[in-house]
């Protein structure tokens, strides 16, 4: 399908808070990641005629611009194989009438888009027959745990003024590399971001007086010790990009399995103790539904995690 003409979209009630670049992966289908980010980059998407950045929230009626754009049937968005719907099954945590909470496995990322022909959301929303299911926040292609969609415009708003409340508790399990020091209770350190021209994000500890840095906060405690790694808990009070990644990574305890962050020697040591993957999961997410109800939920640890930790050695 080619868009030969510039396209006006106006946004839709119930869609207000949702970045630019989430809003648009959505709607068009087959078009990378990369390319809407340089679009942006370039001014040639606009909201009410005016430039905006990849993280501008759209606000319900607002007009984005879009320019022509070649776009690939390359993905067909209905073609489910029998894997990925076992996939779906086996990871339904949580359902009711408008909301669905998924324990998200590794490898899986949560949008199609570039070098990725389904995302967790296509195909959720193929499998279900909702297309007009959203997610409500996002996980790291690369992280597995839970992570909330939203099946119904309704629930979309009342969990994003939850999440922008602070009133979404998510807790995560890292094994990261070496010993965590005792007395790191806490990491505050700004952090800032950077877009690479790929739209590949890299994120960095800086001073808070560097432009673009965002104060960012996790609580940490140690859950087990061994020789070569340590499991802890993270809590991450603030919800930067990579935020968990890169406070472990500032202590000299990155984590393992970690590509961006983790030295290419370590990585490679810990890769004969267990499967290659980032070893970085949400493991429990709480909030209070809008009928009142609290809702409690924990993915266990899965095998792949298991097996590395069988080859570690104890303190």
């Amino acid at each position: 399908m080619n868009h030969s003409e510039v396209t006006i979209i106006k946004v839709p009630e119930g869609f207000g808070g949702q970045r630019i670049d989430n809003f648009l992966l959505s709607r068009l289908k087959g078009v990378p990641k990369s390319r809407i980010y340089r679009l942006l980059r370039k001014g040639e998407i606009r909201v009410n005629k005016k430039r905006i950045k990849p993280e501008y929230r759209v606000q319900e009626d607002d007009l984005v611009r879009i320019p022509p754009i070649r776009v690939s049937e390359a993905r067909a968005e209905g073609s489910l194989t029998p894997n990925l719907v076992r996939v779906l099954e086996a990871s339904v945590m949580y359902e009711d009438e408008s909301l669905l909470v998924v324990n998200k496995p590794d490898g899986l990322a949560v949008h199609g888009g570039s070098g990725v022909s389904l995302g967790l959301i296509e195909a959720l929303r193929v499998w279900r027959e909702l297309p007009g299911m959203e997610l409500v926040h996002r996980l790291d292609r690369d992280t597995s745990g839970c992570i909330l969609v939203a099946k119904k415009r309704s629930m979309l708003r009342y969990l994003q003024d939850c999440f922008r409340e602070n009133k979404v508790k998510k807790v995560y399990r890292a094994l990261v590399v070496g010993s965590w020091p005792k007395r790191v209770v806490q990491v505050n350190k700004p952090l800032v971001k950077n877009q690479l021209e790929s739209g590949e994000r890299l994120v960095k500890v800086a001073k808070v007086e560097v432009a673009g840095a965002k104060p960012s906060l996790t609580e940490f405690a140690i859950i087990n010790a061994f020789k070569e790694a340590t499991l802890v808990e993270a809590r991450p009070v603030t919800g930067r990009t990579h935020q968990i990644r890169v406070h472990c990574a500032s202590v000299g305890c990155p984590i393992v399995g970690d590509e961006k962050y983790t030295s290419a020697e370590d990585n490679r040591v810990f890769r004969e103790l267990g499967p290659k993957r980032l070893y970085l999961h949400a493991y429990s997410i709480s909030l209070c539904l809008p009928d009142g109800r609290d809702l409690q939920l924990s993915a266990p640890l899965d095998d792949r995690w298991q097996s590395i930790m069988n080859n570690l050695s104890p303190l």
